[in-house]
């Protein structure tokens, strides 16, 4: 047998060894942002399932809460801190400054004077 084969023999001997351990880690990615009355929230994040990411954040929260999901993406809250119990927005999108940007700007289109990022959370490759 020459080196060459023994060489690549090793190698894929190898690289089927990390994909079976690999797949034999849960998957990991569910997450939630539960929104409630003036500025309420819970999150949950790296959950392995989405339903229990959601009972997660809906348990953090205080109060009757909504639920929005996330999955290998980031979830933002923003409030209107002038009236926490007024104007609010949410947003979820892959990457975080494009979620804390467009959670500020629903804030304000819904009405708020002084929008703040209450809450955030990035899920897996969020």
């Amino acid at each position: 047998m020459s080196f060459r084969f023994v060489a690549q023999a090793r190698a894929l001997f190898v690289a089927s060894l990390v994909i079976c351990l690999a797949s034999l880690q849960p998957a990991i990615g569910a997450g939630a942002l539960a929104i409630g009355k003036c500025g309420a929230y819970g999150q949950a994040y790296d959950h392995s399932a989405q339903t229990s990411a959601l009972a997660a954040a809906k348990k953090a929260c205080k109060g009757d809460c909504t639920t929005v999901t996330m999955n290998r993406a980031c979830a933002a809250l923003a409030v209107d801190m002038a009236n926490p119990c007024g104007a609010h927005g949410y947003a979820v999108s892959p990457r975080i400054s494009s979620t804390l940007n467009e959670a500020t700007k629903k804030c304000y289109d819904f009405g708020g004077k002084e929008c703040v990022i209450r809450a955030w959370a990035c899920d897996a490759k969020g």
